[in-house]
C-alpha cells in the first residue's frame, strides 16, 4: 500500500495557473473558506507565493527546509517569534491542505517524549484512507508504519526523529479531499507527539550504546595516561646471576640491576650454594656508593655556583634600584621640586613609591638568602660533632631572643617618636595657611606616614622572627629529651651485650665438659634408651621429640640434660641440619655403628 502511494506521489502533476492566490485578496480567501464550509474572514497578511512545482508537490518559491535539519523539510522552518508565521496552501494529488486562521493561537502540543518518532494525527476526514494519509505525510520523511483507527485518528511512525518536527508543522491545517464540500471529506488536522514503546526502547538502546562508547573512550584515556608497568623480574639462575653481576658494574644499567638483586634477596634465593655469588653482587653494589657521592658533590657545587651567581645578580639589581630611588629623592627636594608641574610631581611621587616597594622586596629577598647561608654555615659547624648537634645551647638561643626583644622595644620607641612627629606636623598644618609650603609639609607628612608603615612592617617581621626563635628553642628541648631517651636505649643495649657474652662463656664451659666420661649409672641407662630410640629412627629426631619420649620414663628429666649428654658423646651421636629457610631443623642421629662398620 505504501509503495503504491509512493509511486502515485511521483506522478503528481497539477496545473500551476490555478493557484495564484493572495491572503490579502478578499475574494480568493472568501472562495476558499466557502468551499470548506467556513464563514469567510478578512485577514491581513503577506501574499502567498504563486506557482506549484509538481516534482516537489509544494508551492513554488518556498524553500523546502526542515525546521531542525536545513535542506530536507517539507515547509520552511518557523521564523523567529517577532515575525508572524504565514503558512501556505499545500496541494496533494488526492487532497488539499488549507492553513488555519493566522490570528488564532498556534496548536498546542504535549511534552516531547525522549526518542520520539511517532506522531498522533487527529481530526482526519471520515472518508480519508490510509493511502491519502501516507500521501500527505510521506513528504515529511520515510514512514515505517501507519496505524489508523475508525474514529478519525491515526498514529504514524517515521524512520528518524527530525521527521516528526516536519509533521508537527502540519498541525492546524484543514484537510479537504478533492473538491468535495461534504463534511465527511474535510477535517482539521491536529498533529501531536505520541509516546510509543518502540521509540523509547530504541532511544534507551542509543543511550546505552553512547554510554558504552563513553566508558570505552574513558578506559582508553586511562590506559593511555596510566604509567607503564615495571618489567617482570626474571627467576634466579646461575646464568642470570652472571649477567646481573655484569650489569651491576655498568653505571647505565645499575638502577635496573639493583632492583632485580633486591627482588631475588627478598624471594629467599640466597642459600649456601649461591651465597658467594650474592656476596659478590652486593659488593659490586657497594662500589657505586663512592660514585653516587661524587655525583652528589658535583651537583651541590653546581647549585652553590648558581646560588652565588643569583646573589651577585640580585645585588647588582638592588644597587641599580638604590640609584633610581636616589634620583627620585633628589627630584623631590625643593631646588628641583618647585620647577615641576603638578601632574609631573604626581607622576614622580608615584614612580618613587613603586621603586621603593620594589627595592624593599629585593632587599628582603637578598637578606633571606644571606640568612639561609648563615644557617647552613652554622649547620655545617654543628655537623662536625654529632653530640653537639643533638645538644643545642639554650643560653645562646635565650641571648638571641633577648636581643630580638630589645630590638623590638627600640623599634617601638622609634615608632612612637614618628607618631609624635606626625602629630606635631598636623598641628603646624592647622595653624599655617594653605600655601605652597603647606603642600610640601603635606608631602612630608605622607612620607612620614609611609615610613611609619614601613617600621610597623619591620616590627611585625621581627615579632615573627622572635616566634620562630621560640619554636626553634622548643624543638631543641624536644631533641635533647630525645637524645636522653637514646642514651637510655644504648645503656640497655650494653646490658644485653654483657648478658650475651655471659651466655657464650657458659656455652664454652659446657663444650669443655663434653669430653668428660659418664658420671653415674643413670646416665648410662639414658644413653642406652636414647641409642635404642635413635636406632629405631634412622633419619634422626629433634631434641623435643627425644625429650617427650624420655619424659614418659622419667618425668623429672629436662631437654637441656639430654642435649648436654648427647654433646658429651660425639662418637655415638651426631647433630645434622635438615630443611631450607623457615623449615630448617636440627636433628640427632646414632653414629656408633658407623664407626664399627668402617673398622
Amino acid at each position: 500500500m505504501m509503495a503504491a502511494a509512493a509511486d502515485g506521489l511521483g506522478s503528481i502533476a497539477i496545473d500551476t495557473t490555478q493557484l495564484n492566490m493572495s491572503v490579502t485578496d478578499p475574494t480568493a480567501w472568501a472562495t476558499a473558506m466557502n468551499n470548506l464550509g467556513m464563514v469567510p474572514v478578512g485577514l491581513p497578511g503577506q501574499q502567498l507565493v504563486s506557482g506549484f512545482d509538481p516534482g516537489l508537490n509544494m508551492m513554488t518559491g518556498i524553500t523546502p527546509i526542515n525546521p531542525m535539519i536545513p535542506g530536507l523539510g517539507l515547509v520552511p522552518p518557523p521564523p523567529p517569534t517577532e515575525v508572524a508565521v504565514v503558512k501556505e496552501i499545500i496541494h496533494c494529488k488526492s487532497c488539499t491542505l488549507f492553513p488555519q486562521n493566522p490570528n488564532l493561537p498556534p496548536p498546542s502540543t504535549r511534552e516531547r517524549p525522549p526518542g520520539c518518532k511517532t506522531v498522533f494525527v487527529g481530526g482526519l476526514p471520515e472518508n480519508a484512507t490510509e493511502e491519502i494519509i501516507q500521501e500527505v505525510f510521506e513528504q515529511c520523511g520515510d514512514i515505517t508504519a501507519i496505524r489508523k483507527s475508525k474514529k478519525n485518528f491515526c498514529h504514524i511512525r517515521f524512520a528518524e526523529e527530525f521527521m516528526v518536527d516536519k509533521a508537527i508543522y502540519l498541525s492546524g491545517y484543514r484537510m479537504r479531499l478533492g473538491s468535495s464540500t461534504d463534511k465527511k471529506d474535510s477535517g482539521r488536522l491536529h498533529v501531536d507527539f505520541a509516546q510509543a514503546r518502540d521509540d523509547f526502547y530504541e532511544w534507551e538502546c542509543k543511550q546505552r550504546m553512547r554510554a558504552r562508547e563513553e566508558r570505552h573512550r574513558r578506559k582508553l584515556e586511562e590506559d593511555r595516561l596510566r604509567p607503564p608497568s615495571p618489567p617482570a623480574i626474571m627467576h634466579y639462575s646461575e646464568h642470570e646471576a652472571a649477567l646481573l653481576a655484569d650489569k651491576l658494574k655498568d653505571d647505565s644499567k645499575f638502577s635496573e640491576a639493583i632492583t632485580v638483586l633486591l627482588s631475588w634477596i627478598e624471594r629467599g634465593e640466597v642459600n649456601r650454594r649461591s651465597a658467594n655469588q650474592f656476596y659478590s653482587m652486593v659488593q659490586s653494589a657497594n662500589s657505586h656508593v663512592r660514585r653516587l657521592m661524587n655525583e652528589k658533590a658535583t651537583h651541590e657545587q653546581e647549585m652553590e655556583e648558581a646560588k652565588e651567581n643569583f646573589k651577585n645578580a640580585l645585588t647588582g639589581i638592588l644597587t641599580q634600584f638604590e640609584q633610581i630611588v636616589a634620583v627620585f629623592n633628589a627630584s623631590t627636594r625643593q631646588k628641583a621640586w618647585d620647577h615641576f608641574s603638578k601632574a609631573q610631581r604626581k607622576n614622580i611621587d608615584i614612580w618613587r613609591k613603586h621603586s621603593e616597594e620594589l627595592r624593599n622586596a629585593q632587599s628582603e629577598q637578598l637578606m633571606g638568602i644571606r640568612r639561609e647561608e648563615e644557617m647552613e654555615m652554622s649547620d655545617d659547624e654543628n655537623c662536625d660533632s654529632p653530640t653537639k648537634k643533638m645538644r643545642v645551647d639554650e643560653s645562646a638561643l635565650a641571648a638571641q631572643a633577648y636581643a630580638l626583644k630589645e630590638e623590638n622595644d627600640s623599634l617601638r620607641w622609634q615608632l612612637d617618636a614618628y607618631r609624635n612627629e606626625v602629630e606635631l606636623l598636623k598641628q603646624e598644618k592647622e595653624q599655617l595657611f594653605r600655601t605652597e609650603d603647606n603642600v610640601t609639609k603635606d608631602q612630608q607628612l605622607q612620607f612620614l606616614q609611609q615610613t611609619m608603615q614601613g617600621m610597623q612592617q619591620q616590627l611585625l617581621t621581627i615579632q615573627e622572627e622572635l616566634n620562630n626563635k621560640k619554636s626553634e628553642l622548643e624543638q631543641a628541648k624536644e631533641e635533647q629529651s630525645h637524645t636522653q631517651a637514646l642514651l637510655k636505649v644504648l645503656q640497655e643495649q650494653e646490658i644485653n651485650v654483657l648478658t650475651v657474652a655471659l651466655v657464650n662463656q657458659d656455652r664454652e664451659n659446657n663444650m669443655e665438659k663434653r669430653s668428660q666420661g659418664l658420671k653415674s649409672e643413670k646416665e648410662a641407662l639414658l644413653i642406652g634408651i636414647i641409642s635404642t630410640f635413635l636406632h629405631v629412627h634412622p633419619f634422626g629426631a629433634n631434641i623435643e621429640y627425644l625429650w617427650s619420649y624420655m619424659q614418659q620414663l622419667d618425668s623429672k628429666i629436662s631437654a637441656n640434660e639430654i642435649e648436654m649428654l648427647l654433646m658429651r658423646l660425639p662418637r655415638m651421636f651426631k647433630q645434622e641440619f635438615t630443611g631450607v629457610g623457615a623449615t630448617l631443623e636440627k636433628r640427632w642421629k646414632l653414629c656408633a655403628f658407623e664407626g664399627i662398620k668402617t673398622t
